[in-house]
């Protein structure tokens, strides 16, 4: 009996020393496996990666400041060049600095435009896609096809960055840095929190295609009501330039004697500045913030 078990104790003894002597072979293989790939991804040369430059802002203003930087040289052109009174060169230099930033500002309104028009049109056509049974990949991608610049490279980017493996949270975030635009917020927020949540897309996003067409009607109402206080101004403006023609013409000797003088000069130059800065400070409290 005590000799069974003996046999049987070293059976199980040399069992159990053959088990793991083979776990300690196989784990020492898979290490030296595992070392000869680690060595041939270190040493094997990797292609050179091309990443394409990030899409940049379409609301960017590179020539918000150009004309307040021509004031100075206007100045120095018509003094010394033209040979116009200090007064009427600074007025008008200024005048000149005021109409081009608002010409400026007035080219980037419309673009902001044009951007909520076309997202809403986008909007449209992604719900569309997903009523229809398409993923919001293939969704996107249709709007992408019925879209121009310069909304396209932009939604071209966010389908492009999740193809690739971006986080759909930093692709969306990076479309709202780029495009500031409360319309553009509300379209990143829904797509992100659809990204993380799941769910049902395709209602959500046509109100978001409700609300931003509205947000575009009421700016175009309020432009509207706007622009009849705008074009009065204007008029009174007018009229006040049409006054002083007419005074020129019934007495050109005095006019010309009165305006030559340094009281004349600063008086008929500081009143085109106070209407200069009338029209800047209309445009200011008419601009739609909402």
């Amino acid at each position: 009996m005590v000799e069974v078990l003996a046999i049987s104790g070293f059976a199980v003894f040399a069992a159990a020393v053959i088990y793991g002597w083979r776990r300690f072979r196989l784990r020492r293989l898979v290490l030296e496996r595992l070392g000869e790939a680690r060595t041939s991804i270190l040493t094997e040369p990797r292609p050179t990666v091309v990443q394409s430059p990030p899409t940049k802002s379409p609301l960017l203003r590179p020539l918000r400041w150009v004309p307040w930087g021509l004031v100075l040289p206007s100045i120095l052109i018509l003094y010394f060049l033209v040979g116009f009174p200090w007064p009427y060169c600074i007025s008008l230099s200024v005048i000149a600095g005021l109409l081009g930033s608002q010409t400026e500002a007035f080219l980037t309104a419309r673009k902001t435009a044009k951007l909520e028009t076309q997202l809403a049109d986008a909007v449209d056509i992604m719900v569309g896609a997903l009523g229809a049974g398409a993923g919001v990949a293939d969704a996107l991608e249709a709007a992408i096809q019925e879209t121009k610049s310069p909304l396209k490279p932009q939604l071209e980017e966010i389908l492009g960055r999740i193809r690739l493996g971006d986080q759909a949270q930093a692709v969306f975030d990076s479309l709202v840095q780029r495009i500031p635009l409360e319309s553009f917020l509300l379209f990143a927020s829904t797509l992100s929190v659809h990204w993380e949540v799941g769910g049902s897309l395709a209602p959500t996003l046509s109100t978001v295609g409700r609300t931003i067409r509205d947000r575009i009607d009421m700016s175009r109402r309020i432009q509207s009501n706007s622009s009849q206080s705008q074009i009065s101004t204007l008029m009174v403006l007018g009229l006040t330039y049409f006054i002083a023609l007419l005074v020129y013409n019934n007495g050109p000797e005095q006019m010309r004697e009165f305006l030559a003088t340094s009281i004349g000069s600063f008086l008929a130059s500081g009143s085109m500045l106070l209407q200069a800065v009338g029209i800047l400070w209309m445009s200011y409290i008419s601009r739609i913030k909402f």
